[in-house]
């Protein structure tokens, strides 16, 4: 296959965000907050809907003290995955430690209005199979 064939492109950039990712995740456990929040930007910039980056940034801003940041990246990824428990409760804590609490409660709230949809869902599921 050529580059120019969009199968062969889509494996590129998986491949240079999956990278990315995992440069992003060992800057972060050495404490490179700097490299790793660069390395996230580039993996989302590779690939948008890789949420497991999405959610390494959310960690890293908030780990550097840029809530602001954190808050702005938790309410794309809660936009691009609505029904992500981890995103709301992401959210809820960067909320929290801004001292919003009213904004806080209500992403913990969805949370766990999604964490108990899931469960029904998981429970129904496995009903089925019975």
């Amino acid at each position: 296959m050529s580059p120019g064939f969009p199968e062969e492109s889509a494996s590129l950039a998986t491949s240079n965000a999956e990278l990315r990712y995992h440069e992003a995740v060992d800057s972060l456990a050495a404490g490179d907050l700097p490299a790793a929040i660069a390395g996230f930007r580039a993996c989302l910039a590779a690939d948008s809907e890789y949420a497991d980056a999405a959610h390494g940034l959310i960690h890293a801003l908030k780990d550097a003290g840029q809530l602001a940041d954190a808050v702005i990246a938790a309410r794309e990824l809660v936009a691009a995955h609505p029904e992500d428990v981890l995103a709301h409760t992401s959210l809820s804590i960067l909320y929290q430690r801004q001292g919003n609490i009213l904004e806080a409660e209500a992403a913990a709230t969805r949370a766990r209005l999604l964490g108990w949809k899931n469960q029904l869902r998981e429970q129904k599921e496995a009903e089925s199979r019975t």
